[in-house]
C-alpha cells in the first residue's frame, strides 16, 4: 500500500488530477472536503471562528460564509495567521486519522492519495510515502484563474502570489505531473505514475 501526497498551485488542476486517480482505482482523502467539515456548525473549530472573528461571519443557516471570511483573511495576515491556528491542527488530525485507517487495512496494491493545496506548508508530506507536485507554468496558471474565477490579471497574480511559489514545492516533488497540456496527455502520465507504483 502506498499513500501519496497531492499538491500543486492554485489552478493547478489539483481536481481534474484527482478525479483521474479516482477513476484508476486510488482512495482520495480531499483535504478541501475536511477543511469544510471541521468547520462545520457545531465543531470546534467553527465555535473557535465564531469566537475569533464574531457572529458576523455566519450566514443564517449558521455556516460559516466562507467568501466573506476569505476576504478579511486575504487582506490581513495576521487574522489569516488566526484562522489557520485554529483550521490546521484539525485538518490534519482528520486526514491523518483517515490515512491511519487505510493503513491499518493495508490492501495489497492500494493507493491513497491525500489531495491537499497546503500538503507541504502544513507539514502532511511527513503521512506520505511520496509527493506529488503539479506543474503548470506561471502564464497557464494565470489564465485559468482569470477564467475560472473571473479575475482580472492582478487578482489572480495576487491569489498566485499568496501561496507557495511552485518552483518551491517541486524541490519536494518525488514526481512531477505535467498539466500544461491536454487532460490525455495529462491522464497518460498518471497512469504510468499509478503504473510504477505496483510493479
Amino acid at each position: 500500500m502506498k499513500v501519496i501526497g497531492l499538491t500543486g498551485g492554485i489552478a493547478s488542476g489539483k481536481s481534474a488530477v484527482s478525479s483521474i486517480l479516482r477513476q484508476l482505482g486510488a482512495e482520495v482523502i480531499d483535504a478541501d472536503v475536511v477543511a469544510r467539515q471541521v468547520v462545520a456548525p457545531g465543531e470546534p473549530a467553527w465555535q473557535r471562528i465564531v469566537q475569533a472573528f464574531g457572529p458576523e461571519i455566519l450566514k443564517d443557516d449558521g455556516n460559516i460564509n466562507r467568501p466573506l471570511l476569505g476576504q478579511i483573511i486575504f487582506n490581513d495576515p495576521v487574522k489569516r495567521k488566526i484562522l489557520n491556528e485554529i483550521t490546521h491542527p484539525e485538518i490534519i488530525k482528520s486526514i491523518a486519522a483517515e490515512a491511519e485507517k487505510y493503513r491499518a487495512q493495508n490492501k495489497k496494491g492500494q493507493v491513497v492519495v491525500i489531495d491537499a493545496p497546503l500538503l507541504l506548508e502544513v507539514g502532511l508530506h511527513k503521512l506520505v510515502d511520496e509527493v506529488w507536485v503539479i506543474y503548470v507554468s506561471p502564464e497557464t496558471q494565470i489564465e485559468r484563474l482569470m477564467k475560472r474565477n473571473n479575475f482580472t490579471r492582478e487578482q489572480a497574480l495576487a491569489r498566485i502570489n499568496s501561496q507557495m511559489p511552485l518552483e518551491e514545492k517541486l524541490r519536494f516533488a518525488d514526481r512531477i505531473i505535467n498539466n500544461d497540456g491536454s487532460l490525455a496527455n495529462t491522464r497518460k502520465q498518471i497512469e504510468q505514475l499509478m503504473k510504477s507504483l505496483t510493479e
